[in-house]
């Protein structure tokens, strides 16, 4: 392609960029148009594509990709070296900016695709639930009240001798549970479900992901080789995610009316498990001795889950994790996140929930 003509498509290509960053600041605009007419549609036509593919398309895509990269960059410091002194800052200058070009290519999709739901209203502003900065003592109220939830929801797993269904009946409760939540909000149908096992999970491990949505297929992935306990709260929180929730916080909260909307305890269990960690994780930061009070009050079975959970953790440790960690906050900041704090600001939501609900 004739340098020219690069720069004109690099030039049009900004164009666009821009005009998506102008149209994201209008957060009602973003939540009426995009989220509520053009999203719901769009995604549901990738899920009935793909869903019905047993193997994670988006992962071999990322694997092919990843492939492609490397081999771009081996050839291309292959060329550097051979090229004369003099033609050296022409072919570095030409680099450049087809890697500009590919960069705002990508921008372009993923926004289109899903990543202008990082700019709307969200699920508190659709069910007219306000979000005030909470109190100490408000936060010490929600571990209590989650601390007594998952206790109890553990005691009736063990009770009922339930067991862990596969991947695939696992996949279908979840479907089943935003279903039964979509009686009460309608606009958690969840058409055309598109669950699917990660093929990186193994690699996920180590790196620190437990699942993830892909944009660019509109598939959700569940890393199935993490503990079981706690699957069936991520693929309910990646789920919330194909409906358009990017922010973290709301992925989870949505992922907990979807679990509680159902009547089976495993998703009670492992939505409970994963809230109680973040609150008190929270309630730490203020206050580590109330922290630990109500960390000590888990049940002995819930103690031997979390014992479980962090040796699974401890076992896949590696070096690269702190960068890959670090890229990530990066990422959700650039996106009107808190960073990796993102996670936990989902507190906030479940307080003002139970204010509106008065339970969980």
């Amino acid at each position: 392609m004739k340098p020219s003509k690069k720069y004109s498509i690099a030039f049009i290509l900004t164009l666009f960029c821009i005009g998506i960053h102008f149209y994201s600041t209008n957060h009602v605009m973003v939540e009426n148009v995009y989220s509520e007419r053009f999203f719901p549609p769009f995604s549901s036509i990738l899920r009935w594509g793909l869903g019905s593919i047993p193997f994670s398309i988006g992962d071999v895509l990322y694997g092919f990709f990843i492939c492609w990269l490397i081999m771009e960059l081996v050839s291309f410091v292959k060329k550097a070296i051979s090229y004369k002194s003099i033609s050296i800052k022409e072919y570095l200058k030409e680099a450049m900016l087809s890697f500009y070009v590919l960069c705002t290519a990508i921008y372009i999709v993923f926004n289109i695709f899903w990543g202008i739901n990082y700019n709307r209203k969200g699920i508190a502003w659709q069910i007219d639930m306000p979000i005030e900065k909470y109190k100490q003592e408000e936060l010490g109220r929600l571990n209590a009240m989650l601390l007594l939830k998952v206790n109890e929801s553990k005691k009736t797993v063990k009770e009922k001798k339930e067991t862990y269904p596969n991947v695939q009946q696992l996949f279908e409760k979840v479907s089943i549970a935003y279903d039964t939540a979509a009686m009460q909000y309608s606009f958690l149908h969840y058409r055309h479900p598109s669950i699917k096992s990660s093929l990186w999970g193994w690699l996920g491990n180590y790196l620190g992901f437990s699942g993830y949505y892909n944009p660019f297929t509109g598939e959700a992935q569940v890393n199935t080789s993490m503990p079981k306990f706690l699957q069936p709260f991520v693929a309910c929180h990646e789920v919330a995610h194909q409906l358009g929730y990017a922010k973290e916080d709301e992925a989870s909260f949505v992922g907990f009316i979807a679990a509680m909307s159902s009547k089976d305890t495993l998703l009670h269990y492992s939505s409970y498990l994963d809230l109680f960690m973040y609150a008190n994780r929270n309630l730490y930061y203020v206050d580590s001795v109330a922290s630990k009070k109500y960390r000590d009050g888990l049940s002995a079975d819930v103690q031997a889950d979390i014992k479980e959970w962090r040796e699974f953790n401890f076992a896949h440790q590696n070096p690269l994790e702190p960068m890959i960690t670090w890229v990530y906050d990066k990422y959700l900041k650039g996106n009107e996140q808190q960073g990796m704090m993102s996670y936990n600001q989902v507190t906030a939501l479940l307080i003002a929930y139970y204010k509106k609900k008065g339970d969980l």
